[in-house]
């Protein structure tokens, strides 16, 4: 979801800081632009703490450049994952090969995992080099 951020521009000696004007106490900063998207997506994961919350609408932009606060830097729209917050398990029924799950079951046995965690743990890492 995109969300308006206010970046105070930095230069050689300091960092580009974020307001996060949507998530109280928010904050992030990073040397480059290039690296902001990540320090704001890394801010809000450590900000909700792992905790699924309420997915606020972002605030209307128009609203927030009329507000004195915001000053000398610029705005700009972030697209935050709400996906990597939520931590909430969600049921599944799949079907697979029998001794395939057994498969499954042995190796997550002997990593002392359960087979969902297992699961978790796979799917996490053959979408790692997607994103």
């Amino acid at each position: 979801m995109l969300y308006p951020l206010y970046v105070h521009v930095g230069d050689q000696k300091t960092a580009h800081g974020v307001t996060f004007p949507d998530f109280s106490g928010c904050v992030a900063a990073a040397d480059n632009w290039e690296d902001l998207p990540a320090a704001v997506q890394e801010a809000v994961e450590a900000h909700s703490n792992g905790e699924e919350g309420d997915v606020r609408q972002p605030s209307a932009l128009e609203d927030l450049t009329r507000d004195p606060e915001f000053e000398g830097g610029v705005w700009m729209l972030f697209d935050i994952d709400f996906s990597k917050i939520n931590t909430k398990a969600v049921r599944l029924n799949i079907s697979l090969p029998e001794r395939l799950l057994q498969r499954i079951d042995a190796v997550a046995r002997s990593r002392k995992m359960t087979r969902s965690a297992f699961f978790a743990l796979t799917a996490e890492h053959e979408m790692a080099d997607h994103e």
